[in-house]
């Protein structure tokens, strides 16, 4: 019989592929490395299984032949489900979805690297299939990205702030780590 599971946590693309991105800023990593390893211990002291997402690319840095897409290095190594994926959602190529079904799966915890890309996207996929999301920013990480058109600079908090504004009330319930813990503790 499959065990099901009424709330699981997604760490989404927290791989080494990231170091070796033209893109790379250590700039709030730190905090969102303990922000992360605090989510998850917290979820596994509430039962929530947590499921780690590898993203993959046929070449690059972001090719299995690169060596580089393995969790990075402070993931723990005994979480409950490993899933690859080659577009920005976790669920509609990976396999993912299919084990949400067997499992029974209503509630999904969003967390990982870059808030703004595979995170949000992951997030309104999830949205749209019926699961109920909780979006813990603060266990996201990305990084300063450049208008194409205007030439404006948005920092990694500014990104963080219009993917809150953009999923609150509509894809995702906005949390911190501790907000999180707080709603799912008996």
């Amino acid at each position: 019989m499959t065990k099901t599971f009424d709330t699981i946590h997604l760490a989404i693309d927290i791989q080494d592929s990231f170091f070796s991105a033209p893109y790379w800023s250590a700039e709030g990593f730190d905090k969102f490395r303990a922000n992360v390893l605090n989510l998850i211990n917290g979820c596994k002291a509430l039962n929530i299984p947590t499921l780690q997402i590898i993203h993959i690319e046929p070449t690059g840095n972001w090719s299995k032949q690169s060596g580089t897409c393995v969790p990075m290095e402070f993931m723990p190594t005994d979480l409950d489900g490993k899933f690859e994926k080659t577009i920005h959602n976790a669920l509609t190529d990976s396999g993912l979805a299919e084990w949400l079904a067997e499992h029974k799966v209503k509630n999904i915890i969003i967390s990982g690297i870059r808030t703004e890309q595979c995170c949000e996207t992951t997030t309104r996929v999830a949205s749209d299939f019926g699961y109920h999301v909780d979006y813990v920013t603060e266990a996201t990480h990305t990084f300063e990205m450049q208008h194409q058109a205007s030439g404006t600079v948005y920092s990694a908090g500014e990104i963080k702030q219009k993917t809150e504004l953009v999923l609150q009330g509509r894809f995702a319930d906005i949390h911190t780590v501790k907000s999180l813990l707080a709603k799912y503790s008996p």
